[in-house]
């Protein structure tokens, strides 16, 4: 099923994607993704995989959607840990010394940070900055509040309240983020989805132009309004979470709705 599109999807150079529930779903390559992929590396395609998700490496994501059965290369990945790396480097770029940050989250986000320059310490921090654990700290928590009270500018990665597991939802950073706000009446500084930030920092990642760049999604609420403030061509597929009756309940329309990623490949 497609809506009007002021822009064709042959005039379409570059392609943002999200992750979960587009390329994947439950540890599963969707039927068609393989081939998009593929498609897009055969014809040099200008593309980048998204995730919110600042847990895990380049590396460690292109090894788990390999286990699912797609193959992307590394540097054709963007989490929400770069985002908020390339950000922060930006705020501290004309400063003689290093930037510093207290960190809460894992490889993904700390890797992030040293690759552009960041000491990760508690002492005296510019900012403090919250990502995704697998395991949150109590006692990091309560240092990060201490430190934001003593001045620390406030980052997080994304504003996702839970996370999926096995056996139900886990608290994620946006849950963790309102109670550092609740102790410290500090809000924090999102530069993950539905951030429009994350997709500018993308599109400078592969020098791609508004104009021509495609954001495909699941999500009303984070891809589609995120791409469509970003001024891009928006995509929404209907192998995630949202279903056609969802989106009459929104005030804004994406520019398609396609069944799955392999509508696309015919016109790639």
């Amino acid at each position: 099923m497609t809506t009007h599109s002021p822009r064709r999807l042959e005039d379409i150079e570059c392609w943002l994607t999200d992750m979960d529930g587009v390329l994947v779903h439950e540890n599963q390559a969707v039927p068609g993704a393989a081939e998009l992929i593929e498609r897009w590396v055969d014809t040099s395609r200008r593309f980048l995989v998204l995730t919110n998700n600042s847990i895990y490496t380049p590396r460690d994501l292109c090894a788990r959607l390999k286990a699912s059965g797609l193959e992307v290369p590394e540097e054709n990945i963007w989490t929400s840990a770069l985002a908020t790396a390339k950000f922060l480097a930006s705020q501290v770029r004309h400063r003689p010394e290093a930037g510093r940050a207290f960190v809460i989250g894992e490889a993904g986000l700390t890797t992030a940070l040293h690759e552009v320059g960041f000491v990760l310490t508690d002492q005296d921090p510019d900012y403090v900055v919250l990502g995704e654990t697998r395991s949150y700290s109590f006692e990091a928590i309560t240092k990060a509040i201490r430190l934001i009270g003593d001045g620390a500018r406030f980052i997080a990665t994304n504003p996702d309240a839970t996370g999926p597991s096995k056996e139900g939802p886990l608290p994620a950073t946006g849950a963790i983020a309102a109670l550092i706000t609740k102790a410290t009446n500090r809000e924090p500084y999102i530069v993950g989805k539905p951030n429009p930030m994350m997709f500018r920092s993308a599109m400078n990642q592969i020098e791609a132009h508004s104009e021509t760049t495609a954001m495909i999604g699941d999500r009303m609420d984070t891809d589609i309004i995120a791409g469509m403030e970003a001024g891009l061509h928006t995509v929404l597929v209907l192998t995630g979470i949202t279903a056609t009756t969802d989106v009459e309940t929104y005030p804004f329309r994406p520019d398609q709705i396609l069944d799955s990623v392999a509508d696309l490949i015919p016109s790639i």
